[in-house]
């Protein structure tokens, strides 16, 4: 009788479940249309894909099936088709807002941008915050409107995240921003043309507990990608290309951001591969591949007179080719504040202009800058393990303030040669240096 009873149980018990286990894989939410956004075959592949990619690798939730409390099945698609956008490369603005808009206010949704497809966009803020965590699904292509009359209300920003919590961006598609006439009316690229502020590609403000991943961003009016005032983010698998002349093209631009990992990624631009700006702090970059471009830079810090910091910076595993500097931390005269506790380790160089370089004399204007005596405080700087071939003859370069020198630098296991297997030289001038094991080109020699 006892055995009887228990089998009985166990047998309600999974007549119970199986609708339950069923329904997870066959809810109309999944069915048919999503294989064919997604390029998945079948909606368990899409389930699975999206409990892989944004459940298990989102640090700030416990892995399971579950968002917030929601099983996988009762995510909300949302397609941008469905909003109005064709995809043919017509203006989806207006259909993009109106998704975002669904998104946002639903309880666990998924924004889906299919495959195949060519979205033009005008300026567009995705606001938040929104009512629970959100993904955003990339599959297809995001082209900028080339019309700068659009951007009159906001020439700062093309596709901006403001203030979203548990955000996450992915999905292999391509994020054109479209540069051209940008870039051809720079003042950059014709000195006899005014000056004027170009729109960022991607920013994210403001944001939360955010994950970018596994996109390609290119041909940026100016900066391809930033994090602004952000907190806890990981960017990932990212893939972002520019012409190597494209003016004020960085890669990835941080500022006033906390807590920022950049990894597994490749930037070839017209300016920086990865600008850290004042404000942040433990910032993480490894496994960078960058080329053409200006290099892997802190700052500018302490332009106009201003107070700048950055501390708590690691930048390792990177390889850097062709570019015009490599490690670089670049400050104006008249500034102040700092830049410290920072890590340069384990990069290569390949025919690297300026491979490592600190830069308190910064000047990036038409008119030579004023001598100043105060300056922006660099300290606690390691460079280690940095081997490779420099393009130019100082593969060095530490040129600090006469007011304010550089503390604690640290140069440790360095070798780099000029092509060719020539000596570089090191430039050190009021910069207090230790030098640890074999380096090359050295310090006390210069």
């Amino acid at each position: 009788m006892f055995l009887q009873t228990r089998f009985l149980t166990c047998l309600i018990v999974f007549l119970l479940s199986f609708p339950c286990y069923f329904c997870s894989y066959a809810s109309p939410h999944y069915n048919g249309y999503l294989g064919k956004v997604s390029g998945h075959n079948s909606p368990r592949k899409l389930i699975d894909s999206i409990k892989t990619r944004e459940l298990e690798n989102w640090p700030w939730r416990k892995f399971g099936s579950k968002v917030g409390g929601r099983s996988l099945a009762s995510l909300k698609m949302i397609n941008v088709n469905d909003y109005g956008a064709k995809g043919d490369g017509s203006d989806a603005t207006e259909a993009f807002k109106k998704a975002w808009e669904a998104a946002c206010s639903s309880q666990g949704s998924v924004l889906v941008v299919p495959k195949n497809k060519n979205y033009l966009l005008k300026p567009i803020t995705f606001q938040g915050p929104c009512k629970s965590s959100i993904t955003v699904e990339i599959y297809g292509t995001v082209q900028a409107s080339a019309d700068q009359s659009a951007y009159r209300s906001d020439i700062a920003h093309w596709l901006l995240f403001e203030n979203v919590q548990n955000l996450m961006v992915q999905g292999g598609g391509v994020i054109n921003g479209n540069g051209k006439t940008w870039w051809e009316n720079s003042c950059k690229v014709n000195d006899e043309l005014p000056c004027k502020e170009a729109p960022t590609a991607l920013t994210f403000y403001n944001c939360k507990n955010l994950v970018v991943k596994n996109l390609k961003i290119q041909n940026a009016q100016q900066i391809h990608v930033s994090f602004e005032n952000c907190v806890g983010v990981q960017a990932s698998g990212l893939t972002i290309i520019a012409p190597g002349n494209s003016p004020n093209t960085d890669g990835i631009h941080v500022a006033g951001t906390q807590n920022i990992q950049i990894s597994n990624s490749v930037m070839g631009t017209g300016d920086d591969c990865i600008s850290i700006a004042s404000g942040s702090q433990k910032v993480q970059v490894t496994g960078v591949t960058c080329g053409p471009g200006h290099g892997i830079s802190i700052g500018s810090l302490g332009s106009g007179d201003s107070e700048s910091h950055v501390s708590d910076v690691i930048v390792s595993d990177a390889t850097l080719s062709g570019t015009t500097n490599g490690v670089r931390i670049k400050t104006w005269q008249g500034g102040s504040g700092s830049a410290s506790n920072i890590k340069f380790q384990n990069i290569v160089m390949h025919n690297v202009d300026n491979p490592i370089i600190i830069d308190q004399k910064y000047c990036d204007q038409a008119k030579p800058c004023k001598s100043q005596s105060s300056a922006v405080l660099v300290q606690n700087v390691l460079y280690q393990n940095i081997k490779g071939t420099s393009s130019s003859n100082e593969a060095i370069q530490l040129n600090c303030s006469d007011e304010l020198p550089c503390e604690g630098i640290v140069l440790q296991d360095i070798d780099i040669q000029v092509g060719g297997g020539k000596a570089a030289k090191a430039v050190c001038n009021n910069a207090r240096v230790t030098q640890k094991g074999d380096v090359s080109p050295n310090c006390m020699e210069a």
